[in-house]
């Protein structure tokens, strides 16, 4: 057993992993390899083992699983102990977790029994040094992540404790290739629970379908201010639908109510990735940038030629939205 690697709280939910804790195996695969160690996961639920060996093909060298049918659904209490006693028998050096309403529950819980320092909501991940006057500590986690309403970008550090530990906002860390000749474990933990330790209990859970799904979108087409009005947002989901894409919106528009806050990308909203991004009458504050501008390809139509959207576009049009949209879409009904 090696102290120091790097861990990953691995969310489940019904048994299906969430998304963003594969996204973190990947990220904590590259941090790990940087510091010479490896990467584990924890995964906490019932009958569950047969998705933890999913996981090892993202190069993980180990998968602690603790099983017991009280952990079907996550509670606080139970798997903040269990988390918390396994950190101090194998020593991780960096713990991360989503940022999902079950991370940003159980995190915060994790450090403070732990004593240490926690960033929220990162959104980048890097491992660097750092001097305090004559001290210098090498090899440190980088939490970087927005600040100041996302005007600034700040790298917050905690050098002098362990495990370092952050929680990650989903969709944006790169998912990597699966290595299906990858070699590692799936480690059966047992784990004594009281009654004492389920102080509350899931009666019901209901599962609200989503309707919109930006995060798995390959197109996406997005509104903003510039287009005036929640009647000239048709034009938005007419583009997204004959492109068979999702429809997205800045903050903006949203809280002008164009749209509802499940469409929202940005910094406060939903963090994208697809083949293609269209913003439409979206300025391009930095907030929304964070959100999209890892896309492959983005197309900006604003009529404002200084529109800071237009710095990270790989296409812009200046021009009134109402009269380039039809465009867009009379000449891709054309070529069908």
């Amino acid at each position: 057993m090696s102290a120091n690697n790097v861990w990953v709280f691995i969310q489940q939910d019904n048994q299906k992993i969430a998304e963003v804790s594969i996204e973190l195996l990947c990220k904590a695969k590259e941090l790990a390899d940087q510091l010479h160690v490896e990467t584990n996961g924890v995964l906490i639920g019932h009958q569950i083992q047969e998705e933890a060996k999913k996981l090892i093909p993202y190069k993980v060298s180990e998968i602690f699983c603790v099983e017991d049918p009280r952990l079907k659904h996550y509670t606080s209490v139970p798997y903040t102990k269990i988390i918390v006693e396994l950190i101090k028998k194998h020593k991780p050096q960096i713990v991360v977790f989503g940022a999902t309403t079950t991370g940003r529950d159980l995190a915060p819980r994790v450090a403070s029994h732990l004593k240490v320092g926690l960033t929220a909501d990162c959104t980048d991940l890097q491992i660097g040094d750092h001097i305090v006057g004559n001290k210098e500590y090498k090899d440190i986690l980088y939490q970087i992540r927005p600040a100041f309403g996302g005007n600034i970008i700040a790298t917050i550090v905690c050098p002098e404790t362990r495990p370092q530990m952050a929680t990650v906002r989903e969709g944006v860390m790169k998912i990597t290739p699966l290595d299906p000749h990858h070699k590692g474990k799936v480690t059966a933990v047992p784990f004594s629970l009281e009654e004492k330790d389920f102080p509350s209990k899931i009666i019901e859970k209901i599962l609200e379908e989503k309707t919109v799904d930006l995060k798995s979108a390959q197109v996406i087409v997005s509104g903003g201010m510039g287009v005036g009005s929640r009647e000239n947002f048709e034009l938005i989901r007419q583009l997204a639908h004959v492109l068979g894409g999702e429809v997205g919106a800045s903050r903006a528009a949203v809280d002008a109510g164009f749209v509802s806050k499940p469409h929202q990308v940005g910094q406060t909203g939903t963090t994208v990735r697809p083949k293609l991004y269209i913003a439409c009458g979206i300025s391009g504050s930095i907030q929304h940038r964070a959100g999209m501008d890892q896309s492959a390809r983005i197309i900006a139509v604003n009529s404002d030629p200084e529109a800071p959207i237009f710095q990270i576009a790989h296409y812009g049009i200046v021009g009134d939205l109402k009269e380039v949209i039809p465009l867009f879409i009379k000449v891709f009904k054309s070529k069908n």
